[in-house]
């Protein structure tokens, strides 16, 4: 069975794929329904990096045992119509709770240039799922998706993360703390 979104958000590529990557941007777009926590002493990594197995246990509201789960992530780039798309798939599998009646987990973001707009991003998210409660839990999933729609909707603005740069102003001193001094040259004799 499949659930599948698809949508233009309102931030460019780049910021949407470091998204993806980041535990923090991903508990969030749960939050406050749902909190992801590390089963681990090391704690969530900073980054989603491919290969990696990350054992995470979810709950409702952050008190409510709702299942854990193995995250496994893997990512490739393929061409479309459009130019370049890169895939970031979780295949990890629940380990408890209602979830884990499932074997087949194969949740994949597409992250591109929305066409027509580069400072935008098409966003497809589809999630496979498989096994004998698949249909009973299917309905609980979408609901969940369209919130998890809502939520990258509302918080993909605030992805984009360039630092401001500031002018050059000869007036500024560096901040190692030493001096500039005014350029006398122009007044010299």
């Amino acid at each position: 069975m499949r659930i599948l979104l698809k949508l233009v958000i309102d931030c460019d590529a780049d910021a949407a794929w470091r998204a993806v990557h980041s535990p923090r941007a991903v508990a969030e777009l749960y939050g406050p329904l749902m909190e992801l926590a590390p089963l681990v002493p090391d704690g969530l990594p900073t980054a989603w990096e491919p290969g990696g197995d990350v054992p995470v246990q979810l709950s409702f509201a952050g008190i409510v045992p709702v299942g854990s789960q193995v995250i496994h992530v893997s990512e490739r780039c393929v061409e479309d119509s459009n130019g370049a798309v890169r895939i970031f798939r979780d295949s990890g599998i629940p380990l408890t709770g209602p979830l884990a009646s499932l074997d087949v987990w194969d949740h994949q973001m597409a992250i591109s240039p929305a066409p027509g707009d580069p400072t935008k991003t098409l966003w497809r998210d589809r999630l496979v799922i498989g096994g004998p409660t698949a249909l009973a839990l299917w309905p609980v999933l979408w609901t969940t998706w369209q919130w998890r729609a809502a939520r990258i909707r509302a918080m993909a603005p605030t992805w984009a993360h360039d630092p401001e740069t500031i002018p050059d102003d000869p007036e500024i001193t560096p901040d190692d703390g030493s001096e500039t001094a005014p350029d006398d040259s122009a007044t010299a004799p």
